[in-house]
């Protein structure tokens, strides 16, 4: 029997739940119903329970969804959602220096494609081992004399009973291993960066909320959709327009999605962290509510300011951080990482402590634990290439998507692609696979061309 995952009610309650715990709503009353009720808990890892339910659960799970939107929560006054209430938080919110500053194009150009570069490899990275647990992580690259992980996962020398006891990400591995990496392939941790680059050219740095979600319905294939953007394309096609997109039904809104897609509103504002953010925002309001938007306007701060220039990886992250209200969830989090990355040289340590502080309260995909993780491994890199990238895979979570970020902040740091070593960028091959709009198969030099084109723009 088909299971659509990240939709049925019967699989959003748990994580409706879960998701309220951290909002300080009580909805212990609502779970009592649920369990009773024999409702069952949120899936693990995938997007579905194994085994359908009665119809009247899932009319069940419908009608407690909706009731535990209306629970009010303890913490509204420091994360809201709408953009004026969170720049009235934040008393450094950085300032535009108005027109577009005139960055030379050859040089400009060389950074974009190093970031591209680094996404894309951060990303592959990550892809085999994504949904594994920590230890599992650290096993197969140690039993591959690859810990610390300084290059591509591979499958030669691993034992077969560690492969069985622990097996690669059955969608990545044929095409993110060492030994079968054969260009770019298809993530959508680059899809949506293709996306946001339509969006620009299409509609300007102006565009809209709407003007993302027209842009999705046209050029983005729903099975490539998970988490908080497949909810938000179901809801679009029921007729629900932004932000109602972000909250119906939505338990992924705090999610990592929003902040995988801000990357190319840090490229296109270069210099000007404030405008990225709010580019950020309005891209990320189509699908995500507080921490889930903070953790996309954060990052896209971070890459506008190493766009612009500063090669100082740890001021990029103190300028991310004015553009989140500072007694957030995700701003508290952050601060907490830089913290524990200066105070150890051990990085498994760290790892160990951000395990510790959000593991048991938090799913592997949420936007605080990912994000924390993010500032920890740009922190203790100080700005290395390979350092930032292993670094951000080998806390595990969200492998790939947190690898790509990292991958993106520490291309541009590193200046161009002449700077980043070989073994990284040479199985990529120039060449990226995807199934938005034409780009399949473009090259890393033409999307930085694109970007550039983007960043010049008005």
């Amino acid at each position: 029997m088909l299971r659509l995952t990240w939709v049925q009610p019967e699989d959003l309650v748990g994580h409706e739940l879960r998701q309220a715990a951290l909002d300080g709503r009580e909805a212990s009353a609502v779970a009592a119903r649920w369990h009773a009720a024999g409702g069952p808990p949120a899936p693990l890892t995938a997007g579905a329970s194994p085994r359908p339910v009665s119809r009247y659960l899932r009319l069940l799970a419908c009608d407690l969804l909706d009731e535990l939107a209306e629970l009010p929560g303890t913490l509204a006054d420091d994360e809201p959602s709408d953009l004026p209430a969170i720049q009235a938080l934040c008393p450094e919110w950085p300032l535009s220096p108005g027109a577009p500053a005139a960055w030379d194009g050859p040089v400009f150009e060389a950074r974009l494609e190093a970031a591209w570069l680094g996404r894309a490899a951060g990303c592959l990275l990550g892809k085999p081992v994504e949904k594994l647990p920590l230890h599992a992580i650290r096993a197969l690259a140690r039993a591959a004399g690859n810990w610390p992980l300084s290059g591509f996962f591979t499958a030669r020398g691993v034992p077969d009973e560690l492969l069985a006891e622990h097996p690669w990400n059955r969608r990545s591995a044929a095409t993110s291993l060492a030994e079968n990496i054969d260009g770019m392939p298809e993530d959508d941790d680059l899809n949506y960066p293709l996306l946001a680059l339509l969006v620009l050219r299409r509609h300007g740095r102006r565009f809209t909320t709407a003007d993302v979600a027209r842009v999705w319905l046209d050029e983005l294939p729903a099975g490539r959709t998970f988490t908080a953007e497949r909810i938000a394309c179901r809801n679009l096609l029921c007729g629900l327009e932004p932000p109602l997109t972000a909250r119906h039904r939505n338990p992924f809104r705090e999610w990592i999605g929003a902040l995988i897609r801000a990357d190319v509103h840090g490229w296109t504002n270069p210099g000007d962290p404030g405008g990225a953010a709010e580019q950020a925002y309005r891209d990320a309001a189509l699908t995500h509510t507080a921490n889930g938007v903070y953790a996309a306007m954060f990052t896209a701060a971070v890459i506008a300011a190493a766009a612009g220039g500063e090669r100082d990886v740890h001021a990029c992250l103190r300028t991310g951080l004015t553009v989140v209200p500072p007694r957030s969830r995700l701003a508290r989090a952050v601060r907490d990482a830089v913290g524990l990355a200066r105070e150890h040289r051990d990085f498994d340590t760290v790892v160990d402590l951000l395990h510790e502080r959000h593991g048991a309260t938090h799913h592997w995909v949420h936007a605080v634990p990912n994000t924390a993780l993010l500032a920890a491994a740009l922190t203790h890199a100080d700005g290395d290439f390979t350092a930032s990238i292993c670094r951000a895979v080998s806390g595990g979570w969200d492998t790939d998507s947190v690898g790509a970020t990292a991958g993106s902040v520490a291309g541009l740091l590193a200046g161009s692609p002449r700077a980043l070593p070989e073994r990284w960028t040479a199985p990529l091959k120039n060449r990226l696979a995807t199934s938005v709009g034409d780009f399949d198969g473009t090259g890393f030099d033409t999307l930085a061309r694109l970007t550039h084109l983007e960043a010049s723009r008005p």
